[in-house]
């Protein structure tokens, strides 16, 4: 298990669906989608661009021509530079899965109160009053 990071407060995000951290010198952007959390490094595997300025997008699934439908909403994130699509739950590449992926990041959500009882930490900018956001690396 990894050290446990502090990077934000829950109420950040009531404003948007991401923000770009840094932890121990990587750049990590955060997403919220609906109730859950992710995290990847903030540099798309094919040419370096910034997954942070990226769009996140439905699935888009067909069985057969004109059968389209859309699921996972807000799951796949397209990178600005030349869109190429990764899954946030698991990085993988969605034209090249196993193959080519981008670097997910654990992230939990914890009281503040607990901050002190779940290992060691770094403190940025976080009080220990409500809801605090941990990636762990």
């Amino acid at each position: 298990m990894g050290e446990k990071h502090v990077v934000a407060r829950v109420a950040d995000f009531e404003a948007t669906d991401r923000k770009l951290v840094e932890v121990k010198g990587r750049p990590i952007v955060i997403f919220r989608v609906g109730g859950e959390w992710f995290g990847m490094l903030n540099r798309c595997p094919h040419q370096g661009g910034s997954l942070c300025a990226g769009h996140l997008i439905s699935l888009v699934e067909s069985d057969r021509p004109g059968d389209i439908r859309m699921s996972r909403k807000g799951e796949i994130l397209r990178c600005p530079w030349h869109g190429w699509e990764f899954d946030i739950r698991t990085g993988e590449s969605m034209a090249r899965p196993g193959r080519i992926r981008s670097r997910p990041v654990e992230v939990s959500v914890v009281k503040a109160a607990e901050v002190e009882t779940v290992g060691p930490l770094e403190k940025y900018d976080v009080t220990q009053e409500g809801d605090v956001v941990v990636v762990e690396l």
